[in-house]
């Protein structure tokens, strides 16, 4: 009776966290496929114009050539950040109003990273139409509430993980009359969507768990990064309390600061630069972050704090255990670290779990008493009679 007591318990919980997010799991899984190969979605619908055909090792231009372009264009704008491709030849310049303007106004330039020739002026966000990867992004990410929105689907995905450990526990007693991976066939359709729901649930079972362990804590990294700032970056800069942000004319070269931060980071690569006043930056610094070079450490970034006046180095930030967590989590829930043949896995796995999801619902809807009745029955002694489902 105990054992009975604790397969019910097990059950509920099953039942509810699962019922509760399904729904948003399945918006997830939709939105998610199309995010798996987001690379390759946006560059075939690109209409970017070609590259320079130059040597393979010709060097980047210098980054002051790049923000000198920018500044001469648009005089009363600020840069916010640089971004240099490690993929391909280019450079983008960001750029806004001010730093306190709305995001939805920022507009870049893009640049052949080696000859610094413009190929292309974006206008602002809010006047161009949004890219498909970047309303799947959206969705995906915060269903176009920002933070509430993360924070929704973070509790939900917490749910999911809830709903993967109470099935694994429930899957011995429910199926112990019959072989791993049974499907019957002969019987209704509904036991076959049981059999089908119960074979690839345990089957994507660590894939589901590390999914939508991942998914939650990237649903995390907008507050952690905001502790982040509020703790370790807040202590860091006390030193400069009281001194302005350095205005344009009083920052450094920013290829002799690109240099500084390159050499304090050494086997490392650089792929953006943030100016001093934006808010995900610092008032008085150059932020770089540099990348590793191998397949783990490509996925680790570093923070480099080079003082934005002097351009002389501050600082190498040792990031957080919780923000390197976030890091290592991204590339594990879009799995984009091993190439096309992870990312084919990673879509037959995710189409697996629509099917455990929708599944899942038809068998809420079609036999919603079964389980109690099964319960009764093994309350009236008939422990050994296996489910059945006609």
């Amino acid at each position: 009776m105990a054992q009975l007591k604790s397969i019910k318990k097990w059950f509920w919980i099953h039942r509810w966290t699962s019922l509760i997010c399904t729904l948003f799991l399945l918006m997830l899984c939709l939105t998610g496929l199309p995010l798996i190969f987001g690379e390759e979605i946006d560059e075939w619908l690109s209409n970017d114009p070609p590259y320079a055909a130059m040597p393979k090792n010709t060097p980047t231009a210098s980054l002051d050539n790049f923000i000198g372009q920018a500044r001469h264009r648009y005089p009363k704008d600020v840069i916010t950040y640089v971004f240099i491709d490690d993929d391909e030849p280019q450079v983008v310049v960001n750029m806004l109003p001010s730093f306190t303007s709305d995001d939805k106004l920022t507009h870049s330039m893009q640049f052949d990273s080696r000859t610094a020739k413009l190929l292309k002026d974006e206008p602002p966000l809010s006047s161009r139409p949004p890219k498909f990867t970047a309303v799947m992004l959206s969705l995906h990410r915060d269903m176009f509430m920002d933070l509430p929105g993360e924070l929704f689907l973070g509790f939900m995905g917490l749910l999911f993980v809830v709903s993967i450990i109470s099935g694994v526990v429930l899957y011995g007693p429910f199926m112990k009359k019959l072989n791993f991976g049974t499907m019957r066939y002969d019987r209704s359709r509904r036991v076959k969507w049981l059999d089908l729901h119960n074979l690839l649930g345990i089957v994507t079972m660590a894939w589901l768990f590390v999914v939508g362990a991942t998914g939650v804590m990237n649903e995390l990294s907008t507050p952690l990064f905001g502790l982040w700032q509020m703790t370790d970056v807040k202590t860091m800069l006390q030193q400069y309390k009281g001194k302005p942000t350095p205005k344009t004319e009083e920052l450094s070269l920013a290829q002799a600061a690109f240099e500084t931060a390159k050499q304090a980071v050494p086997g490392t690569t650089i792929t953006s630069l943030v100016f001093p006043g934006n808010i995900y930056g610092s008032p008085f610094h150059y932020l770089f972050w540099a990348k590793g070079n191998t397949a783990l450490t490509s996925r680790l970034y570093n923070p480099v704090l080079v003082d934005a006046r002097t351009g002389k180095l501050a600082a190498v930030v040792k990031m957080p255990w919780y923000l390197r967590s976030i890091e290592v989590s991204r590339p594990l829930h879009f799995g984009d670290y091993g190439g096309i043949p992870l990312k084919i896995i990673w879509v037959l796995f995710d189409v697996a779990a629509i099917v455990v999801l929708i599944s899942g619902i038809y068998l809420w809807f079609a036999k919603r008493k079964f389980y109690e009745d099964y319960f009764l029955r093994q309350e009236q002694n008939e422990v050994n009679t296996p489910i059945t489902i006609d």
